[in-house]
């Protein structure tokens, strides 16, 4: 993949004006909304319900890349398709039963993702990778926006990148967490695909500038 994907998350936007920040990303040189959905369980946090995604999907104009936080997701991926997800992302470590999962992503007809926390090594996806359309790897700890950079990532990308070409698979890769201007270049030149910012970008003076620079610079 040539394309270089930029992913505005939405947990850093000023949800007092969603609306306006969600026409911001449309109207930018982004390709995604990231939303991240968080039940209070999975990680130390509560974020957007089915409500808040759907008021979403309504303004938005690019591919939402919902990204579960959850336990046993497998309960609303129907419920997440209807809503108008593109991509649904789950967490291998929230995931028993990954590969049926994956099945009834795509079954959906969405874009099927795994996340894999910090300290999941990459090789449990070693039997599920050509089941996977993207892989989310996680560069801070799920939970909260903000955070600093894990710099371990860049290692994971390779080895992730590495199994995806031994097994002739058609994964995305994804980064998502403490992603800015700094680490952007270095990120792309491991292997990765899909930059997901969020602090970054809606906390910059200029967030639509700034995903023009992110864009410019990954190419």
């Amino acid at each position: 993949m040539d394309k270089k994907i930029i992913a505005p998350s939405l947990l850093a936007a000023d949800f007092a004006n969603l609306q306006r920040d969600i026409e911001m990303v449309n109207h930018s040189e982004a390709d995604w909304h990231h939303i991240d959905i968080m039940d209070g369980v999975f990680v130390p946090n509560i974020s957007f319900g089915m409500p808040v995604l759907k008021a979403i999907a309504a303004h938005a104009t690019k591919t939402l890349d919902v990204h579960l936080m959850i336990v046993d997701p497998d309960r609303y991926i129907k419920t997440f398709a209807d809503l108008g997800a593109n991509n649904l992302t789950v967490h291998y470590e929230a995931c028993p039963h990954l590969h049926r999962t994956l099945q009834a992503i795509k079954d959906e007809g969405m874009a099927a993702g795994v996340a894999l926390n910090p300290h999941t090594n990459i090789n449990v996806l070693e039997d599920v990778i050509s089941d996977i359309d993207l892989v989310c790897i996680m560069s801070v700890n799920p939970g909260f926006g903000g955070q600093s950079f894990i710099e371990n990532t860049y290692e994971k990308i390779k080895a992730l990148k590495e199994l995806i070409q031994r097994k002739s698979a058609h994964t995305l890769i994804e980064v998502d967490g403490g992603v800015t201007s700094k680490n952007a270049k270095d990120l792309i030149d491991a292997g990765a695909d899909v930059l997901v910012a969020g602090s970054f970008i809606f906390r910059s003076k200029d967030p639509e500038q700034t995903i023009h620079e992110l864009k410019k610079m990954v190419g």
